[in-house]
């Protein structure tokens, strides 16, 4: 390369790295916020397991709800969460090879699932291949509400207990830490009522009564599931733009170092041959 050459792609990689450098503190403080989010909602999640493991063991609470009953299994959902953007690495791709390969795997067992495609990375690599999907909330990683969290739920419940579903399934990226994330096949419907104890039976006075409370905390439980769910696939990915950004940006240090240095031999070799050719014209004369 000549030195024209050089320098206008230093000034190309030189506002590389100014973009991917901005992407990764942007992507840091989102992911911070990401991370304040689900500490927020740790807590409340861990009251309602809580709670639905204590009532649970209440002979007031036996009456089965319909939303635990395990049936056989002939229609599956399975709800997977993507971006809506790229440059997070194999975020998107680790996800949307995963999830195909879940829906491959229930198709070999005459299970073809339906498919509710959250984020339009997902959502865009399923309709290409020309697979059925419900896109209707594919939107909803842009607002991240726990309202449109619930629709989706209450709109699996109503499915499931109108006996149009036997298993709902999520499929999305658990946040573990910034620099750990794995994806997770999480059973939704049926819900899994965690074994309670019955020492602690005496403890409770409830009102209204134990049957009562089942009924208003599995929904609770289901749509709480489904914005946690949300959270973490936001958080991942976050995680893995920074990470991604950060890659990007060392890369691109070390490209310019390497162009600085390959600029400067040869500017100083031009020099030496000018400094030649003058000593050399100076002789001559």
């Amino acid at each position: 390369m000549s030195l024209k050459e050089i320098k206008i792609r230093l000034g190309s990689v030189r506002n590389t790295r100014k973009t991917t450098s901005a992407m990764k503190m942007v992507s840091s403080v989102k992911l911070r916020k990401a991370q304040q989010s689900i500490q927020y909602a740790v807590p409340y999640v861990e009251q309602l397991d809580h709670i639905l493991k204590h009532l649970s063991c209440m002979p007031a609470a036996q009456k089965v709800s319909p939303l635990v009953v395990e049936r056989e299994v002939k229609e599956v959902a399975v709800v997977c969460f993507s971006s809506d953007s790229s440059l997070c690495g194999g975020f998107n791709g680790n996800i949307i090879k995963h999830s195909r390969a879940l829906y491959d795997e229930l198709y070999k067992i005459d299970k073809t699932p339906l498919v509710y495609t959250i984020g339009q990375k997902i959502t865009d690599a399923f309709r290409k291949e020309g697979l059925p999907i419900n896109d209707g909330y594919a939107s909803m990683m842009q607002n991240r509400s726990y309202e449109e969290a619930a629709s989706l739920a209450d709109d699996l419940m109503d499915m499931y207990l109108n006996g149009h579903l036997d298993k709902v399934i999520l499929t999305y990226t658990h946040f573990k830490s910034a620099g750990s994330q794995r994806i997770v096949d999480e059973v939704l419907l049926p819900v899994s009522v965690p074994a309670g104890e019955a020492e602690e039976e005496s403890d409770y006075i409830l009102e209204p009564s134990a049957e009562e409370l089942m009924k208003v905390l599995l929904p609770k439980v289901i749509r709480t599931k489904v914005y946690c769910a949300m959270l973490d696939s936001y958080a991942s990915e976050q995680a893995a733009r920074v990470i991604a950004m950060q890659a990007a940006t060392e890369n691109a240090d070390k490209l310019i170092g390497e162009l600085t240095l390959q600029y400067n031999k040869l500017r100083q070799q031009a020099i030496t041959n000018e400094i030649l050719d003058l000593a050399g014209g100076a002789q001559n004369n």
